[in-house]
């Protein structure tokens, strides 16, 4: 009994001076692009949202958590500014058609974000890129002769190398652009108001607004919008619906309760070491399960074996290599061509002639009815080849 006192006394001396640690340790900087109003980490846009009627004098900011559809229909918004600053803005055909009627009744809409989605992919050709190959620094500028085309704006790597792949120039009206002659800034006139894209959201974020003078760039960005006296801000992209957070995840959000919460667990834990001492009785020793992971690889290597489905086994393995390269390259796939064959070279650093043979390989398969245990054979060792010199750090 002694000695478990001891074990106690020393296990609560040790929590004690973990807890101490803890609680005056340096904060860590998060670098999280969350892109929340109420944020004030170097990525969230707790400033411009506070100094936003600088730009706007007077302005009433109203801010919602829904999708647009569901902010302009069921809260009767006919008149106002509408600025969406997110990673990433995926409308619905439903959000998409309610937009665009808003923005032909003469109301301005502001997007700034990394992706676009497939609704507007699909009406408006917009698709984004990044700058590969930029060093520290792009170097960012407006074109528009309303705007100051002669000053510069430096954003370091990540934050202002977002571009437009692909626009369509009797659509759009190119604001701004990189040091690599890339469109970022779009403007698209619809009726009788406008729809302004941008392709770098992080420009608008703390850290970008206390670097240099990207506050002048963001202000300027946010200054073609119609001087409304209502702005309507979305969160919805940004953070989901307001209903989404579970009451846990509000919790820990508090620094005081989540130390409460912390003791009080740390606490239990304590007593259910301190009870499972004296009354715990002996745990029978169970046998964990085999592994039959071999046993089943092998009936299902050999039920192929005995097929001899060369076509059928080339093809699955074609299909595996294209999920491995949509899911950790961001390509499609859908037309394995010279510009996708280009494309995957550079993104993966591995010779053009290597790559050709390989995507050569698979059209080939994806024609054949028959495929030999040769051309078999061959197309595995090209495959394990790509896999062996592509593959990601802990993958």
């Amino acid at each position: 009994m002694k000695s478990l006192k001891l074990y106690l006394a020393g296990l609560s001396c040790l929590m004690l001076v973990y807890l101490i640690a803890q609680y005056n340790r340096p904060k860590p900087v998060n670098w999280n692009d969350t892109l929340d109003i109420n944020d004030k980490i170097p990525f969230g846009t707790y400033i411009l949202y506070n100094r936003i009627n600088d730009i706007f004098p007077g302005a009433k900011i109203s801010t919602f958590r829904e999708p647009v559809y569901n902010v302009i229909n069921d809260h009767g918004i006919k008149h106002g500014s509408y600025i969406i600053i997110c990673n990433s803005v995926k409308f619905n055909e439903y959000d998409y058609a309610k937009l665009k009627s808003y923005i032909k009744a003469g109301n301005d809409v502001f997007i700034a974000a990394s992706y676009f989605g497939d609704e507007l992919r699909k009406n408006l050709g917009v698709e984004t890129q990044v700058e590969f190959g930029s060093k520290n620094q792009v170097t960012i500028k407006f074109n528009n002769t309303y705007l100051d085309t002669t000053k510069l704006y430096k954003g370091e790597k990540g934050i202002g190398d977002g571009y437009f792949r692909r626009i369509d120039t009797s659509k759009f009206i190119a604001l701004g652009s990189n040091t690599g002659h890339h469109t970022n800034f779009l403007k698209y006139t619809i009726g009788k108001g406008n729809l302004y894209l941008n392709a770098n959201p992080l420009m608008f974020t703390n850290f970008s607004m206390l670097s240099d003078n990207n506050a002048e760039y963001a202000s300027k960005a946010l200054s073609v919008l119609k001087n409304d006296s209502n702005l309507i801000w979305d969160q919805y992209y940004t953070l989901g619906r307001s209903d989404d957070e579970s009451s846990m995840r509000v919790f820990l959000r508090s620094p005081v309760l989540r130390w409460a919460f912390y003791i009080s667990f740390f606490g239990l834990m304590t007593f259910i070491v301190y009870e499972a001492k004296r009354r715990q009785r002996i745990i029978p020793v169970i046998e964990p399960l085999p592994n039959s992971t071999v046993d089943f690889v092998s009936v299902v290597g050999q039920v192929y074996y005995e097929k001899r489905d060369n076509a059928n086994i080339a093809r699955k393995k074609a299909t595996y290599l294209l999920e491995y390269l949509r899911d950790n390259y961001r390509l499609k796939t859908n037309n394995l061509d010279d510009e996708f064959i280009s494309t995957l070279s550079q993104k993966t650093g591995t010779s053009m002639e290597f790559i050709t043979d390989l995507i050569n390989t698979i059209n080939f398969i994806d024609t054949r009815e028959n495929i030999s245990d040769i051309e078999l054979i061959r197309f595995n060792k090209l495959i394990e080849k790509f896999y062996s010199q592509n593959r990601y750090n802990g993958k």
